[in-house]
């Protein structure tokens, strides 16, 4: 769902040497058509696209001649969470399946809901599939509910006596740029992440902070989703988030 999530893992595969590509909107017409044909040729042993472009006339001329052992949809409760309001193209992803109609596919999640579960099944159009599934329980995290007046200085002092990274996820694009601004002040490197940034500024921030550059991100919830960091070490939620799914998502992300 996400054009960081797809850069992470590709720079992921291919330095283990896996050849693997994504295709995004800011790339130009002829790079798209390049990355294409070099999957039609069975250059990539992965290709990650957003579910946008199964319907472009590009990936649809392609997609016959293109040898595909098996469909991933990964972050699949989006389906559910986006499918129905501002990326339908969620709900027309099995189409890909009228061109191809053995490929298997896999729908991955974190966290689904028996009703999520249900709707990635019929959307998808899985028949009879067979679901693994663990506990929402994760030993490695410690949950805290904190009643606080002055949440700012409590979040500093979160910062301060805990090791490694950390997120902050705020609902609103202006809380994380204040809370960006005030970790900064008392001396803590951060920086803000949310949907009001140009890509470029999103990219480059999200590299510094996977590179250590900054010791705190003051995020929305899109921040951190599918990422590789082994020294997060706290996720604050300076907000209530909107439901339990959003919580597990989000505090989640300190298990990675």
């Amino acid at each position: 769902p996400l054009l960081a999530l797809m850069k992470d893992q590709v720079e992921r595969l291919n330095s283990l040497g896996i050849p693997a590509a994504f295709i995004s909107s800011s790339m130009g017409y002829g790079l798209v058509d390049q990355k294409l044909q070099q999957a039609m040729e069975g250059k990539f042993r992965f290709l990650y696209i957003a579910p946008e472009r199964i319907q472009s006339e590009m990936f649809q001329l392609r997609l016959p001649q293109m040898d595909i052992s098996l469909l991933a949809v990964a972050e699949a409760h989006c389906i559910s969470q986006r499918g129905y309001d501002f990326r339908p193209a969620y709900l027309q992803i099995a189409q890909i399946r009228e061109v191809k109609p053995d490929i298997p596919i896999i729908a991955l999640t974190a966290s689904a809901t028996p009703q999520v579960q249900e709707d990635i099944i019929d959307k998808l159009v899985l028949d009879e599939p067979t679901l693994f599934q663990k506990s929402f329980r994760r030993d490695n995290l410690r949950y805290f509910i904190l009643k606080e007046e002055n949440v700012s200085t409590r979040i500093l002092n979160i910062c301060k006596r805990t090791q490694g990274t950390g997120i902050i996820y705020a609902r609103t694009r202006k809380h994380t740029e204040q809370l960006a601004r005030l970790l900064k002040k008392e001396g803590s490197s951060a920086a803000a992440y949310h949907g009001g940034m140009k890509s470029s500024e999103r990219d480059e921030t999200q590299k510094a902070w996977l590179e250590g550059t900054y010791r705190g991100m003051t995020a929305t919830n899109a921040c951190g989703m599918g990422i590789d960091k082994p020294d997060v070490r706290f996720v604050v939620l300076y907000n209530l988030p909107f439901d339990l799914e959003s919580y597990y998502q989000e505090a989640g992300r300190g298990g990675r």
